[in-house]
């Protein structure tokens, strides 16, 4: 698969789009807000758009399509790509054709007070309607709101916290927000004491869910909880008995890898007060270790569960809905580098990835980008197709991380060949870290999510 913002015929639509916003709506101003989805939502900043306004775009920007207009690149400097559609000029950070007969398919779908450009969601089918993830949409809306609150929208306006030196207070703002939300999240679960037994963490690659999951225990444990944690991987199936992928391989990323009928007999137990005795997963043989580990929940204790198929519904069957709690935590990002270019989220984890690999994990920059196409793949199938089950998403991205984090990743990526297969990703990431003015990360929390990919966090 390919990331949207990398398919140039996803990016062709983006100017059309812009062009065709410009043309109707003079006085407004377009801005594409987020992904959502295959598609990525877009409003105008300063009015809600009608439904009859957003199919008039869509008319327009089919007609476009269909005159063939050409799309020509100008020149590429300070990291964008300048496009001329007739008398347009518009920048991009990512790429596109040279002609508007080239752009992918795709619907424009009235959602909110703007709209969705969607370009089919995968697994869905190109003629099934679009259903928006409300349960996204909203904890991407709540970020909006709080960045509109600290006067924050774009890289530029972070950058100039950075040069008038003010770091500590751009670092003590994100960071409350993260204490806040994660406080607020335990709050959630506290008002529900008597009848949540089980807390069930889940997220994509890079996502910071480890981090989090200590936090919330933290933030547990004040509200008189006493977390147990209990570990999806000490539950893999025997390396014989896994199943296999299509090509052959030991598929752990399935969840049929788990010892399901096992894992709920344990949850059952414990929910029950019973003493269970857990597996030990040994990696390195591809094996259960003879020992096991004794667990036991008491009446103020609650389990945690994190791992990659918390949130899926086959994971714990027989089990009243009302005794879990899950929670959908991802990198979901919030600013843009300007109006019209956002910074993807698959962007930011893979970033992330790359850098905690290449210093804690023995992984090369090359290894890591590698392996994120199959990645990807897996979240698609087991994540984000369970995503809306979750009560309460955590995005756990900062307002300043990629700040943070740009000058590890530029020495990860020097590390790339020039001639080798990911010369061209090498250089996009670099281009995309230019737009961030670098920060002191000495002064970071070491409780902050991001010292999980950057080192020396208190939980690792």
């Amino acid at each position: 698969m390919q990331e949207t913002h990398l398919r140039l015929g996803r990016q062709t639509v983006k100017l059309g789009l812009v062009k065709v916003v410009r043309e109707l709506f003079p006085r407004d101003n377009l801005k594409t807000t987020y992904s959502i989805l295959e598609g990525v939502f877009c409003n105008l900043t300063d009015s809600a758009l009608s439904a009859r306004e957003v199919d008039l775009i869509g008319v327009k920007l089919k007609e476009w399509v269909d005159k063939k207009s050409p799309i020509e690149l100008i020149k590429k400097s300070e990291g964008y790509y300048h496009y001329k559609l007739d008398d347009s000029i518009i920048k991009t950070v990512y790429p596109a054709h040279s002609n508007a007969s080239m752009v992918d398919p795709f619907t424009i779908v009235p959602y909110s007070y703007g709209f969705i450009v969607d370009f089919g969601d995968i697994g869905r089918g190109a003629s099934r309607p679009l259903i928006p993830p409300d349960m996204l949409s909203q904890a991407f809306e709540k970020d909006r709101r709080w960045l509109k609150n600290i006067n924050i929208e774009l890289v530029s306006d972070v950058n100039k916290y950075i040069l008038a030196g003010k770091s500590m207070k751009l670092l003590s703002i994100a960071e409350a927000l993260h204490e806040k939300e994660i406080s607020d999240i335990a709050d959630l679960v506290l008002n529900q004491r008597r009848a949540l037994r089980v807390l069930l963490v889940s997220g994509p690659s890079s996502s910071g869910k480890t981090s989090f999951a200590q936090r919330i225990s933290t933030q547990l444990e004040v509200n008189g909880f006493k977390p147990v944690p209990l570990s999806l991987d000490d539950y893999f199936l025997d390396r014989e008995k896994t199943p296999l992928n299509e090509k052959g391989e030991v598929d752990l990323e399935c969840i049929g890898a788990i010892d399901l009928e096992l894992l709920n007999e344990h949850i059952i137990s414990l929910i029950e007060g019973r003493k269970v005795e857990t597996p030990i997963f040994d990696f390195v043989t591809g094996k259960r270790k003879p020992e096991t580990k004794p667990i036991q929940i008491g009446p103020s204790d609650i389990l945690v569960i994190e791992g990659i198929h918390a949130l899926n519904p086959e994971l714990i069957t027989g089990i009243n809905r009302n005794l879990l709690y899950k929670v959908y935590v991802s990198a979901l990002g919030g600013l843009n580098i300007d109006l019209i270019n956002r910074i993807p989220t698959t962007e930011i984890r893979l970033i992330r990835r790359m850098v905690r690999d290449d210093l804690f994990r023995g992984a090369a920059p090359e290894e890591t980008l590698k392996r994120w196409t199959n990645v990807r793949a897996s979240e698609y199938a087991n994540i984000f197709l369970y995503q809306e089950e979750a009560d309460v998403m955590f995005n756990s991205s900062t307002i300043y991380e990629l700040n943070a984090l740009r000058l590890f990743a530029e020495e990860s990526l020097q590390k790339i060949k020039k001639d080798g297969p990911y010369s061209e990703t090498k250089e996009r990431l670099l281009n995309l870290l230019s737009f961030f003015e670098p920060i002191d990360t000495s002064k970071i929390p070491y409780n902050s999510i991001l010292r999980e990919f950057i080192g020396n966090s208190i939980y690792f």
